[in-house]
Order: structure tokens, then C-alpha cells, then sequence
């Protein structure tokens, strides 16, 4: 993610589209540059399409198994 000082304001790169966004109060979806982008991301997680590194997660006294 690029980030940028400009005239106070941060600008970031949507994770998404890469498009640029302003970091301030008036851009309701950041980091994302729309409410698209936005819940093309949610989906992707949903869909489990990205997940974050690690080990999976058993729990042996309750019986579950996170990685299933």
C-alpha cells in the first residue's frame, strides 16, 4: 500500500482497484476507494479466498476444529 503525505491529507492505494483515496473524514469507505470495492473485498473473504497466515486452530477440549 502506497502512502503519501498531500497537503495534510494521506493518500492511500485501494486494496482493491489500487485506485487513490484520500484519507479524511469525508471518504466513508477507506481504505477503500468505493462501497464496491468494499464489498468486493468482504466477499473475498467470505468465499475464504484470502485468509491470514497461520496455524489452524484446534480447541481438543471442546471438539472443534477451526480449520474444517
Amino acid at each position: 500500500m502506497s502512502a503519501e503525505k498531500n497537503n495534510k491529507n494521506l493518500i492511500v492505494s485501494c486494496p482493491t482497484c489500487q485506485e487513490d483515496v484520500v484519507w479524511n473524514a469525508q471518504q466513508t469507505f477507506k481504505p477503500f476507494c468505493s462501497e464496491r470495492c468494499k464489498l468486493i473485498d468482504l466477499g473475498e473473504w467470505a468465499a475464504e479466498e484470502k485468509r491470514i497466515p497461520g496455524e489452524p486452530v484446534y480447541y481438543p477440549e471442546q471438539g472443534i476444529d477451526y480449520d474444517s
